[in-house]
C-alpha cells in the first residue's frame, strides 16, 4: 500500500530516491518523506500531500548531500495523513530511521511496553512503535542493527517491507519483508531497494526479491546478507534480470497512465497470448498448465478468487469455464473466502487472480487452500510475485506495468489467459467439437485488431462523456458474459471520478434498481449480439418507458437498439463469450473522460492504492 524506496552506493542519492518515490507514488500518495544521509548526520524531510510537494519542501529546508538515502511514499493506516505521520520514522535517540510498508497488528501492546520503559511518540504509526522496539532491543541485548531488525520482528504480527538505517552504522541498511513486497537491486557497487523495480530499472536489470520472512543486510561495496528471521539461517540469494523496460513505466506522450493503458491493450493481449495460441496449428499451448492439466480435468470444481477487478474477471471466467469446458465454478471475493471457513478439498482447483501477485486476501486465500490440499494455479502480472511463488503453478499475463490504479489492461490480459486456458481443457475434455474450438481461436487471435476498431470510437465517447459528467448516480447492466462488464464498468467509474454507479444483471433491474430510474438516470446497457439479445431489448423498453436515459453499447450494424437509445457506442462484431474484451473498451474510455471533465487525479484517485498488500 506504501512505496519505499533506499539507495547505497556511490552516486548522489536524493535524485535516485526521488525518481524512485515518483514512479512508486501509485502505491501511495497522501504523504512522503525521505531521509538523507550526508557522512554525520540523518536529513530528514516529509510532508503531507504528493512527491512533488516534498521535492519542494527538501529543496527550500534540507541538504540533499549524500550517498545513502531511503524515501517513502505513504498510503495511510494507522494515524491520518499528515506531516507528523509520514515516513521515514526515527527512534527516540535519533541514531535509527525506518521506513516501512505493511501493518503491525499488535503495535498496541508492544507501545504500551515501550512506554513503560521510557520511550516516547510523537506519531499515531505504528511504524514508530517498531523503529523505537528495534532501538530497544539493540540497547537491551547489546546487538548490532541486523540482529536487533531478527529480534525484533519475532516479536511482531502483522505485515512488513522494512528498511531501516543506523547512522553509527554508515555504510549498512538492513531490510526485511513478510507480506509486503520488497526487491532489491544489484548494481556495480550500489545497491538499490524498492517497493517494485521501476524505480531502479535504469540503472541495473538485476534484482533480487525476498522472500517472506526474510531479512538482507545490505552492506556498501559488499555482497548481500539474507537470513531466515525465524531461525538465522542463511539463504543463497537468486538473482533475477529484470524484463521492465524504461520505456514501460513512462507516459509515452499521454496525459495520463490510465489512457496509455487503455490503448495498449491490443498490443498487451497479443502479448499475452503470443506463442500460448496457435491457431494456424489449432493449439494452445501453456506452460504452467500443460504439467498439471488433468489437475483441472479431473477437478470436482474450480474455486476463483480475487478482489476488485481481478474478481470481475473471474466472474468472466465463471461464464466461459462453464460454457465451454463444462467444470463447475465458484467465483469468490478473496476478503471473504478466507474468513468463511469454506469446504475446499484435494478434488479442488483454486485459480488465484491478481494483477500485482501481492495482494494481501488474495495470498491468505491462497495460503488456506493450499492447507486443505487444493492444487492452486496463480494468473498475475508481475514476474517474481509472491503469488507466482506461492503457488503451484500458473501463468502470467504479461501486460507490463500498470501503473494507473484503475485497471484496464490487467483485466483483458487476465480475461484472455483465462480464455485460452478454459479453451484448452475444453478441448481436452472433447466438450467444444474440433470445428467451434478453431473458430474460437482465430477468433481470440483477432480481438486486438477488434479492440483497435473500438478504440476508434474514442472521441464520440468523448462527447458522451461531456453529456453526463454532471450525473450523480450510474446504473450499468449487462447478461451473460456482459454482466461482470457492467460491474467492471461501474467500478471504473466509481474509482476515478468519484460518480456513485452500481452494475446489475439487466433482468435484475425488475427487482429493485428500477425504482431509481428517471430522466436524471443515465443507464448503460451494453447491448451486443448475443442469446440474451432480445431480452436486453424489452429491458431497455422497460428504461424508457421510465424516462430514463440510455447509453447503449452495441454490435457494428445494429439498427433495433440504436432506434431506442439515447446514445450509442458501436463495437466490432465477436462472438459471445470473448465480448468482455471488446466491450470493456468503451465503459474504460467513458469514466476516463468524465473523470479528467471533472478534473479529478485520473492515475491516483482518493483513498485507493495500486497493490492491497494489508487487510
Amino acid at each position: 500500500m506504501c512505496g519505499i524506496v533506499g539507495y547505497i552506493g556511490h552516486r548522489e542519492a536524493y535524485p535516485v530516491v526521488l525518481k524512485g518515490l515518483q514512479r512508486l507514488e501509485y502505491r501511495g500518495y497522501d504523504s512522503a518523506g525521505v531521509a538523507i544521509f550526508d557522512g554525520n548526520e540523518i536529513n530528514l524531510c516529509k510532508t503531507k500531500g504528493k512527491v512533488a510537494d516534498l521535492a519542494l519542501k527538501v529543496k527550500n529546508e534540507i541538504s540533499t548531500h549524500g550517498t545513502l538515502a531511503i524515501g517513502h511514499t505513504r498510503w495511510a493506516t494507522h494515524g491520518i495523513p499528515n506531516d507528523i505521520n509520514s515516513h521515514p520514522h526515527f527512534s527516540n535517540s535519533g541514531n535509527l530511521v525506518i521506513i516501512h510498508n505493511g501493518i503491525i497488528e499488535n503495535y498496541g501492546t508492544l507501545k504500551k511496553e515501550l512506554i513503560k520503559r521510557g520511550y516516547i511518540f510523537t506519531s499515531d504509526t505504528d511504524t514508530e512503535v517498531l523503529v523505537n522496539l528495534i532501538e530497544d532491543v539493540m540497547k537491551n541485548e547489546k546487538v548490532k542493527l541486523g540482529k536487533a531488525v531478527q529480534i525484533a520482528l519475532n516479536q511482531v504480527v502483522g505485515a512488513y517491507a522494512i528498511v531501516v538505517f543506523d547512522k553509527n552504522k554508515p555504510n549498512e541498511l538492513v531490510v526485511a519483508k513478510l507480506g509486503s513486497p520488497l526487491a532489491i537491486g544489484i548494481g556495480e557497487d550500489e545497491f538499490f531497494v524498492a517497493s517494485d523495480a521501476s524505480p531502479f530499472i535504469e540503472f541495473t536489470n538485476n534484482a533480487i526479491y525476498l522472500e517472506d520472512e526474510e531479512m538482507a543486510v545490505i552492506r556498501r561495496n559488499k555482497e548481500v546478507k539474507i537470513r531466515k528471521i525465524k531461525d538465522d539461517s542463511l539463504v543463497e540469494p537468486y538473482i533475477q534480470e529484470l524484463q521492465l523496460n524504461l520505456e514501460q513505466i513512462e507516459k509515452g506522450g499521454f496525459d495520463h497512465f490510465m489512457l496509455k493503458e487503455i490503448y495498449e491493450q491490443p498490443s498487451v493481449i497479443k502479448d499475452t497470448y503470443r506463442g500460448r495460441l496457435l491457431a494456424d496449428q489449432g493449439l494452445i499451448k501453456l506452460g504452467g498448465l500443460e504439467d498439471h492439466i488433468q489437475k483441472f480435468v479431473n477437478a470436482d470444481r474450480i474455486i476463483i478468487i480475487g478482489c476488485g477487478t481481478s474478481w470481475h474477471a473471474g466472474l468472466v471466467a465463471e461464464y466461459i469455464f462453464e460454457d465451454l469446458a463444462r467444470i463447475p465454478v465458484e467465483v469468490e471475493y478473496a476478503s471473504e473466502f478466507r474468513y468463511r471457513n469454506p469446504i475446499i478439498t484435494e478434488k479442488d482447483v483454486v485459480i488465484a487472480i491478481s494483477q500485482s501477485g501481492e495482494t494481501a486476501d488474495t495470498l491468505a486465500a491462497i495460503k488456506l487452500a493450499k492447507s486443505k490440499g487444493a492444487f492452486v494455479y496463480g494468473v498475475c502480472n508481475v514476474v517474481g510475485s509472491t503469488i507466482s511463488r506461492e503457488t503451484h503453478s500458473g501463468s502470467y499475463t504479461h501486460a507490463g506495468p500498470e501503473i494507473g490504479v484503475a485497471s484496464t489492461k490487467a483485466f483483458t490480459t487476465q480475461i484472455t489467459v483465462l480464455t485460452l486456458i478454459a479453451l484448452k481443457l475444453a478441448s481436452v475434455k472433447g466438450t467444444i467439437s474440433y470445428r467451434d474450438y478453431n473458430i474460437y481461436l482465430q477468433e481470440l487471435e483477432l480481438i486486438p485488431e477488434k479492440v483497435e476498431k473500438a478504440l476508434l470510437s474514442n472521441e464520440h465517447i468523448k462527447t458522451v462523456g461531456e453529456v453526463f459528467k454532471n450525473a450523480r448516480n450510474f446504473l450499468y447492466l449487462g447478461r451473460g458474459y456482459n454482466f461482470p462488464v457492467a460491474l467492471e464498468g461501474a467500478l471504473k467509474l466509481k474509482e476515478i471520478s468519484y460518480i456513485h454507479a452500481e452494475g446489475y444483471p439487466a433482468a435484475e433491474m425488475k427487482h429493485g434498481p428500477i425504482a431509481l430510474i428517471d430522466e436524471e438516470m443515465p443507464v448503460v446497457v451494453i447491448a451486443v449480439n448475443s442469446n440474451h439479445y432480445d431480452k436486453v431489448v424489452s429491458n431497455i423498453q422497460e428504461i424508457k418507458s421510465r424516462k430514463g436515459v440510455i447509453i447503449a453499447i452495441v454490435s457494428e450494424g445494429d439498427t433495433t437498439v440504436k432506434e431506442m437509445a439515447d446514445y450509442v457506442i458501436e463495437v466490432p462484431n465477436t462472438p459471445e463469450s470473448l465480448t468482455p474484451l471488446i466491450t470493456t473498451i468503451p465503459l474504460q474510455l467513458l469514466s476516463y473522460h468524465i473523470a479528467v471533465m471533472l478534473n479529478r487525479n485520473v492515475d491516483q484517485p482518493r483513498n485507493l492504492a495500486k497493490s492491497v498488500t494489508v487487510e
